[in-house]
């Protein structure tokens, strides 16, 4: 309890009620004629109708089924909104919001963003008339100065992915709400609601990969959406019964889950990943660390005002090239050398080569993208045993490094 108070201080409090509600909301015994506490996973496809469209509240499982419904409804607290919708993917999950675009709009995304969105917006949405551009959208004037009478999205992730930028969304929805029409989405995937709630800084959009945090155990894909609007919240709603991207019910049941145990996990992937990045920032063989819970970070103040404390992800350069990274990565013993991020165990990556491999070359180094950027998820592992894992896969980088006492 001591090690999460020093290091949340500072951040904004702790959302009130948020353990009760993950464990409660949308859970309630009563629902079920069994009475069953914890909701059943409702595999039918199709629901018996009292009279030709008198349905009970569902009739076939791509328009709503259940076990989704529990898990929408539980989400939906968690970030403090009024709705939320469940999708197949993350990427699902982004392809239905664009979907409320039209040819010859304009979308705006932070340059620094996740691999899949970039490849999305880039070689699938301009393909059906949408122009996007890319900007810093750390520099807010950089926003604003690209706000057109066609944008009508602009879309940011914040941390950003992988160089962890830390963006101002109460700033960029000032700005967006300026402008009739234009919507501000906030790809919450790093933080999980438990760090962040982007619908009370002012975004009208907030959506998850939920593969990630949200369900924490590496065994669902699955995106999610949250919005307090009630129209777009039904522009919503009928895009993912027209368009189909839905969950199964079994995914759902996990993810639901998933999400009793997320404040006690993200507490811990905070406290572990604090201690990690303080490590690699005193290694000589690190060049640079890249965490906003670090007070280098150069965002620290802002992460601070617009969260109540920091996820897992840590990026950081090593000293060398790329052989050094490589050999770091392929010696790693605990971390697994894998994609994706949030789960209870311990990953690490080269964006480079993995991740972001298909942003342009060019586009990558100029974000800061690298041959020796490597981006890792911080686990739930004792932190002694992770710091031990890293000491001996720095040693097999670096073998003549001398430590100096």
């Amino acid at each position: 309890m001591e090690k999460a108070k020093e290091n949340s201080r500072g951040f904004l409090p702790p959302f009130r009620h948020f353990a009760t509600q993950a464990i409660h909301v949308g859970q309630e015994p009563e629902q079920w004629k069994s009475m069953a506490v914890v909701p059943p996973i409702s595999l039918s496809t199709t629901f018996k109708q009292r009279a030709p469209g008198e349905h009970c509240g569902f009739e076939y499982s791509r328009c709503g089924n259940p076990t989704r419904d529990c898990l929408e409804k539980a989400v939906a607290a968690l970030d403090g909104a009024k709705y939320c919708l469940a999708y197949a993917s993350g990427l699902a999950a982004t392809l239905n919001i664009v979907h409320l675009l039209k040819a010859g709009d304009t979308i705006i995304c932070t340059d620094d963003v996740y691999g899949g969105t970039n490849r999305y917006f880039r070689s699938i949405a301009s393909e059906l008339g949408l122009k996007t551009v890319f900007v810093d959208c750390t520099k807010l004037e950089c926003l604003e100065a690209a706000i057109t009478p066609e944008t009508k999205l602009v879309w940011i992730e914040t941390p950003t992915n992988p160089m962890m930028k830390v963006i101002d969304i109460q700033g960029c929805a000032d700005i967006v709400h300026k402008h009739k029409g234009v919507l501000l989405a906030v790809d919450n995937t790093f933080m999980s609601a438990y760090f962040q709630r982007p619908l009370s800084l002012g975004a009208d959009i907030c959506m998850y990969s939920a593969t990630k945090y949200m369900n924490g155990h590496s065994d669902v894909v699955m995106g999610l959406v949250s919005v307090n609007n009630s129209d777009l919240y039904e522009r919503l709603k009928f895009l993912q019964y027209a368009l189909g991207a839905v969950p199964s019910p079994f995914d759902a049941y996990l993810c639901n889950r998933g999400l009793k145990t997320l404040p006690i996990r993200m507490k811990q992937h905070f406290h572990n990943a604090l201690v990690i990045a303080r490590y690699l920032e005193s290694d000589p063989r690190v060049e640079k660390v890249i965490f906003p819970g670090l007070t280098s970070h150069p965002q620290y103040e802002l992460i601070k005002r617009q969260s109540t404390g920091c996820p897992g992800m840590i990026s950081f350069y090593i000293k060398g090239n790329l052989e050094c990274a490589t050999t770091f990565l392929k010696n790693l013993k605990l971390f697994a050398l894998a994609e994706s991020l949030g789960g209870y165990e311990s990953l690490a990556e080269h964006p480079a080569i993995m991740t972001h491999a298909s942003i342009p070359k060019e586009e990558r180094e100029a974000l800061g993208i690298s041959d020796t950027l490597i981006r890792m998820s911080i686990g739930l592992e004792d932190c002694e045993d992770l710091l031990e894992d890293l000491d001996q896969a720095l040693k097999a980088a670096f073998p003549d490094h001398k430590v100096r006492n």
